[in-house]
């Protein structure tokens, strides 16, 4: 059985005394690639900012690779939802992407060849090399969530997290995107993604966690119709993209 790199333990969190998220418990092993669906406002992202370290539970416990949330920054990778910070902030695409090295720079506190040999290929993962030397205050929301994910991906993480991350990407990234996360999955990294694209997801990840105030973990890469109606409280219509795309009804 592989090792649990996340450990949640009773945890509840509040904003100004209302209740986001109550008495989770979940354990995320190593090499998990992990869906986290539920309706907006369930919890989904303030979930992963306690994973992050960015906000405190009210109570419970949370260990990331046995250390408290954000005291392992090298070892954790992030890609935010889509957002406009940095249209004005100078500083190239390699710099940014350069910037998700930090946590790896040697004791000179300069980025070495490999950070930059890494950085590079990031770009190229993302089809954002030509755009290197551009400021990342040029570049239309879509290519600047790529700059993102290649920032992320530069890491070299062991768990990345994702919120969102294809919502202002074109189509014909979207795709390739997702191919990416299940190499690096393959490859040993365990991956949480925030996504609502559920015909993305059957089909790459292993497990699936349902959040909205509590949580629903499954062991397993089915995506139910009963498990969506548990969490989203109203009926839900799954659409199943195979040889021949059609719809998947219960029984009326």
């Amino acid at each position: 059985m592989s090792q649990s790199v996340i450990e949640v333990s009773a945890l509840s969190f509040a904003y100004n005394q209302h209740p986001v998220l109550e008495n989770i418990n979940m354990q995320v092993a190593q090499g998990e690639f992990l869906a986290v669906l539920g309706p907006n406002g369930g919890g989904k992202t303030t979930l992963m900012r306690i994973l992050l370290g960015v906000l405190q539970p009210s109570r419970g416990e949370v260990r990331v690779m046995g250390s408290a949330p954000g005291h392992l920054p090298h070892v954790v990778g992030y890609v935010p939802q889509s957002q406009s910070t940095g249209e004005k902030f100078p500083i190239t695409v390699l710099e940014t992407v350069l910037l998700g090295r930090l946590g790896h720079l040697g004791r000179w506190g300069r980025f070495s060849k490999t950070d930059q040999q890494l950085a590079r290929q990031a770009l190229e993962d993302v089809d954002m090399q030509e755009y290197a030397w551009r400021s990342i205050g040029s570049l239309s929301g879509g290519q600047r969530q790529r700059v993102l994910i290649a920032r992320a991906l530069a890491a070299r993480p062991q768990i990345l997290f994702l919120d969102e991350p294809t919502a202002a990407v074109d189509q014909a990234f979207h795709s390739r995107f997702y191919d990416l996360l299940k190499e690096m999955n393959e490859s040993g990294t365990t991956i949480l993604v925030i996504s609502h694209d559920l015909s993305v997801l059957s089909s790459h990840v292993k497990a699936v966690a349902c959040v909205n105030k509590n949580l629903y973990y499954h062991h397993a890469a089915e995506i139910s119709q009963e498990m969506l109606e548990k969490v989203y409280h109203c009926p839900v219509e799954l659409i199943t993209h195979g040889d021949v795309p059609h719809r998947v009804l219960r029984h009326h």
